[in-house]
């Protein structure tokens, strides 16, 4: 298995020192679960489809594989641990608050398949229940890739004390890059889970994850993280 400290390199660190262990403290760490809603795992009977809509459900067979397979085993399995420990637990979805999506943002209306309507108490925008929130847990809506630029949450985990976020969910390459992005540029530490995100393909997924690592944020697995979570 890849070395979390020197996989995931870019160009920019190719033969950079190995990264170092994080500093994580009781309270002052969060997971943050993005956008692993219904929507996004439903998918249609394939006896009905065409041969076009064929060639498209396949495509998107590996996605689906991954995501029951891999990411939300591993979203539990944080769930679990921060939940056990009394670390903070936070999703974000994309939903719109008006039922015509008057009030999403530009990249969420343009022609394609980003054009979302995802009204926020449809079933189809809700999370997916296999990692539902509890009681307690704080979720934000958002009509923009970023949790942050669309919602309260760096307000939130200001208030909360909350120094590194540790980041889930998907895709790798919009959602979750532009959170990334976004949390890193407000001085958060970030930690992104790879065996805890995807995109629609593999070599995005992993693309995504070269760029945004040792720059914005530390890539690990699930079994590196547990390792240097507070209790």
């Amino acid at each position: 298995m890849m070395d979390w400290k020197t996989g995931w390199r870019s160009f920019y660190y190719h033969g950079a020192p190995a990264a170092p262990d994080p500093v994580l403290l009781p309270g002052r760490v969060g997971l943050l679960v993005i956008d692993v809603q219904n929507t996004y795992l439903e998918r249609p009977d394939p006896a009905g489809l065409s041969r076009e809509e064929l060639v498209r459900f396949h495509a998107w067979t590996p996605f689906h594989t991954r995501m029951h397979g891999t990411v939300l085993p591993a979203i539990q399995r944080l769930l679990a641990r921060f939940r056990a420990d009394g670390n903070p637990v936070f999703f974000a979805r994309i939903a719109c608050l008006r039922p015509d999506g008057a009030d999403r943002s530009l990249s969420q209306k343009k022609p394609g398949w980003n054009n979302l309507l995802l009204p926020h108490d449809r079933p189809d925008s809700a999370i997916v229940d296999a990692i539902a929130p509890l009681p307690g847990e704080i979720t934000v809506t958002k009509t923009t890739d970023s949790a942050l630029t669309g919602t309260n949450l760096r307000l939130i985990l200001a208030n909360m004390g909350i120094t590194h976020v540790v980041c889930a969910g998907i895709f790798t390459d919009q959602c979750v890059s532009s959170t990334v992005r976004s949390l890193a540029d407000e001085s958060f530490d970030v930690i992104v889970v790879e065996d805890a995100c995807a995109a629609g393909h593999e070599d995005l997924h992993l693309r995504e994850l070269e760029i945004l690592n040792r720059i914005y944020c530390e890539v690990m697995r699930v079994d590196d993280l547990l390792g240097y979570l507070p209790t």
